[in-house]
């Protein structure tokens, strides 16, 4: 699987994610993998309230990851070119970076 390359995912910096496909095209497996991944038990479980929606269309749309972090900035993945690890690596590299900032201030 996927997340076993990638490392633990933490959302615990993520305020919501909006995830738009439409399922008829043929680049949309990464994405879907992406979503069966940060959609589990365990990384729901590192933040309760991140809220995730998915809008699946049927308009040949490209598919799009789209992250809103608490601290308002926002990380956009246009995935049809992309694989789910390619993803997920940004995304744990986001979050990481993040969770550093804010152990980081919290000393000072």
């Amino acid at each position: 699987m996927a997340a076993s390359r990638v490392g633990k995912i933490v959302l615990k910096p993520v305020k919501s994610m909006a995830i738009r496909f439409c399922p008829f095209e043929p680049n949309v497996r990464s994405v879907r993998e992406f979503l069966e991944i940060i959609n589990t038990k365990k990384t729901r479980s590192t933040n309760i309230n991140c809220e995730i929606a998915v809008d699946v269309r049927h308009d040949q749309s490209e598919p799009l990851v789209d992250v809103h972090f608490v601290d308002g900035e926002r990380l956009m993945m246009k995935a049809a070119n992309m694989t789910s690890n390619e993803m997920l690596s940004a995304l744990n590299l986001k979050c990481n970076s993040k969770d550093l900032q804010a152990k980081d201030s919290g000393k000072k």
